[in-house]
């Protein structure tokens, strides 16, 4: 006697089971190939594992001593992020309309969309390592990493939310006969501001996280007093700086959603 299921159960994602598990095998296979190819020194990794615990030893406990230079490190950090998310989102809003469809003409908006997208290919350590080679160690190399970066998010974010109004409003100011920059103004402004101020309050987050990372490489910020304290083994201290940075983006990130929840 055949029974039948009294209970619902989830689909597979594939239904043909032939492509499901081949599919399974060939991705298990591949990443064994790739596991086994690589070339990794065995040898290294386990030496490593001996300086990680002596790196780890000496990190504890950390040490503040040099608070006064962990302050100034942070206060940098705050200045590039401030400088370079006032300077993305101000560069953000033109590039935003250029790459918006509905507004721009086509070459204007697909040199829009290139300039975007070339914003958004590179890690901001590879453009830090270029900016530190073009204008040397600091924080304006480091202003200049994250205004790139900034770019990249708020400019591609924002041209989609202008993708998205209501175009009527657009529609009815032309055929009053109000000038293009009126129209932008009066009729695209006010549908777009709530996105832009959720994406800057989130864009300065994010660069004050980004700006301790490109710090590493010479681009100013704590991220250059980390790497100067790794440099010269103090451990405690750089254990130290860790624990602000993290610190730090966990009030930062606890503020800026409060804000976001505020203007959603």
């Amino acid at each position: 006697m055949s029974t039948v299921q009294d209970y619902w159960q989830k689909p597979p994602f594939i239904e043909n089971k032939l492509l499901r598990y081949g599919l399974y095998i060939a991705v298990f296979g591949y990443l064994s190939v790739t596991l086994v190819t690589l070339p990794i020194n065995w040898q290294r990794v386990a030496e490593g594992m001996e300086r990680a615990g002596r790196i780890f030893g000496g990190a504890f406990p950390p040490s503040f001593e040099r608070s006064g230079l962990l302050i100034d490190g942070f206060l940098e950090s705050l200045k590039i992020a401030i400088l370079a998310s006032v300077g993305g989102i101000l560069l953000s809003i033109p590039l935003a309309f250029m790459a918006a469809k509905n507004i721009s003409i086509k070459p204007i908006y697909l040199l829009g969309r290139g300039l975007i997208i070339i914003a958004r290919s590179f890690h901001p350590v590879i453009v830090a390592i270029i900016f530190v080679k073009a204008v040397g160690f600091g924080p304006l190399a480091g202003v200049l990493t994250l205004v790139v970066y900034s770019i990249g998010f708020v400019a591609k974010l924002l041209a989609e939310k202008i993708e998205e109004i209501d175009f009527g409003q657009v529609e009815a100011m032309k055929s009053a006969g109000a000038p293009f920059l009126s129209t932008i103004a009066y009729a695209v402004f006010p549908q777009i501001m709530p996105r832009l101020v959720g994406l800057s309050i989130y864009q300065l987050d994010s660069n004050l996280r980004a700006s301790a990372v490109v710090g590493i490489v010479g681009a100013g910020g704590i991220g250059a007093t980390l790497a100067n304290a790794f440099g010269r083994y103090d451990y405690d201290f750089a254990l130290a700086i860790t624990m602000v940075i993290v610190g730090v983006i966990l009030i930062s990130e606890a503020f800026s959603g409060v804000i976001r929840k505020r203007i959603s």
